[in-house]
């Protein structure tokens, strides 16, 4: 008999009191397939599967459910925050999709609470949301150029602990994806993209200014992961160093957080009996 798989979301969870560093390297298989044709092969089910319980949330949503999903996705430069979603979403329908980048606040967003522009593009119910980065930025950035005092990083820490549980409230899933590249491996694909005139708006001169503050990067990651990994927001740390196992990796914690919800086809609140024999019997178009 053949071993049962452990769950990603169990591989892949922040332990509950993560006293070290990241739990695993940028290039670990540590559940899954270890090659990209096995992943590929897996994707085969598990991608028309996504779509499958994507629509029964949607049709939920539809239907007055109240219940819906956001994957949270951070990491360095060139971690592949863009593939995964290009890849991950793919297989499901943009009907029921909403997608959210955040960059640098602007000068109307920082008259504002550091969430103000975090709420207003919340998944409604039966959609999907992504972020492309989150408001970790503002956790992140402040605490590696030491833009806000240690007092201030507590508040706001805190202030998302109890954001996401407020989320969890009112009926929003929580899937937060540290993409975790190597130092070695952002070289790569930022000589990569100086190479090929086709990717040179994916590159910008402050990224190598960001990659000399690595150590410090790293190190607000492991206080983030540590501080804000709840039974009701876990972290989830994926390898991200090979592309084919970072979003097949992504796309299996969706996969898994939409069979947890136990989704299932909405009753109709009309007799489909009925509906049919008046159809079949009184056609006017027969």
């Amino acid at each position: 008999m053949a071993k049962k798989r452990p769950s990603v979301r169990d591989a892949l969870r922040v332990p509950a009191k993560l006293t070290r560093g990241i739990p695993v390297l940028p290039d670990d298989k540590p559940v899954g397939p270890t090659s990209k044709a096995a992943a590929v092969a897996e994707v085969a089910t598990s991608g028309p599967r996504l779509g499958e319980l994507q629509e029964l949330l949607y049709a939920e949503g539809v239907t007055g459910g109240k219940r819906s999903v956001l994957v949270v996705l951070q990491g360095m430069d060139t971690s592949g925050k863009g593939g995964t979603i290009k890849h991950v979403c793919s297989h499901v329908n943009p009907q029921g999709l909403h997608i959210a980048s955040f960059k640098k606040p602007s000068k109307a967003e920082l008259r504002h609470h550091f969430l103000w522009r975090i709420r207003r593009v919340l998944p409604e119910p039966g959609y999907i949301g992504v972020f492309d980065r989150s408001h970790y930025e503002d956790v992140l950035v402040p605490q590696v150029n030491g833009l806000l005092s240690a007092e201030a990083l507590d508040a706001r820490y805190e202030e998302i602990n109890a954001f996401e549980a407020e989320l969890a409230e009112q009926g929003i899933t929580l899937v937060k994806c540290f993409l975790h590249i190597s130092p070695q491996t952002q070289r790569e694909r930022l000589v990569a993209r100086l190479k090929d005139p086709t990717k040179h708006w994916k590159y910008n001169p402050g990224d190598l200014d960001v990659r000399a503050q690595w150590s410090a990067y790293q190190k607000a990651y492991v206080e983030t992961l540590r501080r804000c990994s709840t039974s009701v927001a876990p972290w989830y740390v994926v390898p991200a160093d090979r592309k084919w196992y970072r979003n097949w990796a992504v796309g299996h914690l969706l996969l898994e957080t939409l069979e947890a919800m136990r989704l299932q086809p909405p009753a109709a609140d009309f007799d489909a009996d009925e509906e049919l024999a008046r159809l079949v019997g009184n056609d006017p178009l027969n």
